[in-house]
């Protein structure tokens, strides 16, 4: 997908379609889909008969995209939801101005933390595991953070475009 930090979820119905959103899902079996992150949470939902993966960042969390994409996994008969949160930053290094903070904890106050240092910054999979858990979705959540940890590619590390990728598939 091309990913644009917006809130559009696209059903994947053939591997011809090159959508701009920011969630796939599929019923479709042998049909794999992809998210690309850098920073953001890569999020993958898995249920039996439907498979979505969502580019989580600070605009989708707000957008609530990952509820949008429960929503329409739900409608094209999924059951039972689990999620997987793959490694993103984490709520210590996600330094944010303090306005935009504040903005983002208007609709979502679990995502308020503070960096290591003590300055305003956002913990986004805390505020996401809160959403999931308030749409019946059971998570397992990974606990690396991309900044810290080298293996993994970092926006804010790196300065640079390139990207960790999640997939999934029925």
């Amino acid at each position: 997908m091309n990913q644009v930090h917006g809130d559009e979820v696209f059903e994947v119905t053939s591997l011809t379609q090159d959508p701009t959103c920011d969630a796939l899902i599929t019923k479709e079996p042998g049909i794999a889909l992809a998210v690309m992150i850098a920073d953001c949470i890569p999020l993958l939902l898995i249920s039996d008969g439907v498979v979505g993966a969502v580019h989580v960042g600070r605009r989708g969390l707000v957008n609530a995209i990952a509820l949008k994409t429960i929503d329409a996994m739900r409608k094209i008969g999924a059951g039972t939801i689990q999620a997987q949160l793959g490694p993103s930053i984490c709520g210590r290094c996600y330094e944010v101005p303090e306005a935009l903070a504040d903005e983002v904890c208007l609709s979502h106050p679990n995502a308020r933390a503070l960096t290591s240092s003590g300055t305003s910054s956002l913990d986004l999979p805390k505020a996401l595991i809160a959403d999931l858990v308030a749409a019946g979705v059971s998570y397992e959540a990974s606990s690396i953070c991309t900044l810290e940890n080298e293996q993994y590619f970092s926006y804010r590390r790196h300065n640079i475009t390139g990207r960790n990728a999640g997939v999934v598939w029925l």
